[in-house]
């Protein structure tokens, strides 16, 4: 089969033929049709999340049909169309499993990073940690369902329950599709991006923002929640400075440069910082199935298997409106 592989942090990927892998008892043989390009991947790609499986075939938001399984697999069958996440498995035995937080498993193993992923013709992935997907969907249109929807579903819900005006900091794969599970809700989003970045927040508007601007700019109105996507440690303080008393901010991305020491009496007034790290399969069995409803629409750039490193290229210098989908070409 062909992959893009990953040999070195720091390199791009090349395009190599590797070994059909053999699934395990517990696991699927999936043939890949879809596989989102997440800001993760990036931060695999340049070394900024250490110690990957090497060489490593990345991709958490694969979308394929079962093309074999193993003897204990009972979940799903041959050729029925699933979804493979970030989370690939966890010991279940530790104090997180054990009190319901899987997410933050002392042994977990990470799609895509420190097992091979989706960016190739097959992959194989646990049963366990797979999801049956929405028939509404493409291919290309659920693969971001799978990371940037999850996530962002997580983020929204650590935000609390009071967050009439919400705040979305970096307006990408993330930020466009909570922002529509919010305004579905009733809430008003307030989208932040790039300074200058014209194009991201004409998107946000055509979405339903009610106010789209610089990160660098402060909104027109206090927020009662901000969520924060882009990898950037100031724009939590910025998001301090922007909510009313009792705000909460989360970080919503599994990498953030450093934040800037800041003045405490942004943080008084019982505001709150907290943060996002993995997701639950109840979280993923939640929001696939909230999805239809509001309905969530996917915009989304397609790039065929072997133009992998322009498809993260472009997701690096913000030339990506929504989120960028290899599409496998078997």
């Amino acid at each position: 089969m062909l992959a893009m592989v990953l040999e070195e942090p720091g390199t791009s990927l090349h395009l190599q033929e590797v070994s059909i892998p053999i699934p395990g008892p517990d696991q699927v043989l999936l043939k890949v049709h879809a596989c989102g390009v997440c800001r993760t991947d990036l931060h695999i790609l340049d070394g900024e999340l250490q110690h990957p499986q090497l060489p490593l075939i990345m991709g958490h938001q694969i979308v394929g049909t079962v093309a074999e399984k193993g003897e204990n697999v009972r979940r799903f069958q041959a050729g029925e169309r699933i979804g493979v996440p970030w989370l690939g498995y966890t010991d279940g035995s530790c104090q997180y499993c054990q009190r319901g937080q899987e997410n933050l498993c002392d042994n977990p193993i990470f799609t895509g990073y420190t097992i091979n992923g989706g960016f190739s013709q097959y992959t194989v992935a646990d049963q366990r940690y797979c999801f049956s997907l929405p028939d509404d969907y493409s291919d290309l249109k659920v693969a971001p369902l799978l990371c940037a929807g999850m996530i962002g579903y997580r983020t929204y819900r650590l935000a609390g329950e009071r967050k009439d005006r919400l705040g979305i900091y970096g307006f990408g794969a993330a930020g466009h599709i909570t922002a529509q599970i919010a305004i579905h809700n009733g809430q008003q989003v307030y989208a932040f991006t790039r300074p200058g970045d014209i194009q991201a927040q004409d998107f946000a508007r055509r979405i339903g923002a009610v106010w789209a601007g610089d990160s660098t700019k402060q909104p027109p109105d206090k927020l009662d929640a901000a969520l924060i996507f882009a990898p950037v440690g100031s724009l939590v303080v910025d998001a301090l400075r922007a909510t009313v008393k009792g705000g909460i901010v989360v970080s919503g991305g599994i990498h953030m440069s450093d934040i800037p020491a800041f003045p405490y009496h942004l943080l008084w007034d019982e505001r709150q910082i907290r943060s996002v790290a993995n997701l639950t399969r109840q979280d993923g069995e939640e929001f696939l199935s909230i999805a239809p409803q509001v309905p969530v629409k996917t915009d989304v750039t397609p790039y065929p298997l072997e133009e992998a490193n322009q498809a993260l290229n472009d997701l690096r210098d913000g030339q990506v409106q929504g989120a960028a989908v290899l599409v496998i070409d078997h």
